[in-house]
């Protein structure tokens, strides 16, 4: 029993820290707001191609971030004959 104990408190300890952000992730938030700001510049949207050449990233972690930031709201998503095209949200 006494040895559970002593697991339950070790795994407890592993569980309740808040580790924080990674790099890759901090780098993301900032890559983030430099999106927002051209997608707000954009009247006509921008593809994922267009937000990751603007951002200087592949078109995979460009789709990536936008639809993270879709999830979250900040940017909208919509599909003009084939192409799918974000937008800021106001």
């Amino acid at each position: 029993v006494e040895r559970l104990n002593d697991l339950k408190v070790q795994l407890a300890k592993r569980g309740s820290g808040h580790k924080g952000q990674t790099k890759t992730q901090k780098e993301n938030e900032a890559l983030k707001g430099v999106i927002l700001e051209n997608l707000r510049a954009e009247v006509d949207g921008m593809t994922a191609t267009e937000v990751g050449n603007s951002i200087a990233v592949t078109c995979q972690k460009a789709s990536a971030i936008l639809r993270q930031m879709v999830e979250a709201g900040t940017v909208r998503k919509e599909k003009v004959g084939k192409v799918i095209r974000f937008y800021a949200v106001d």
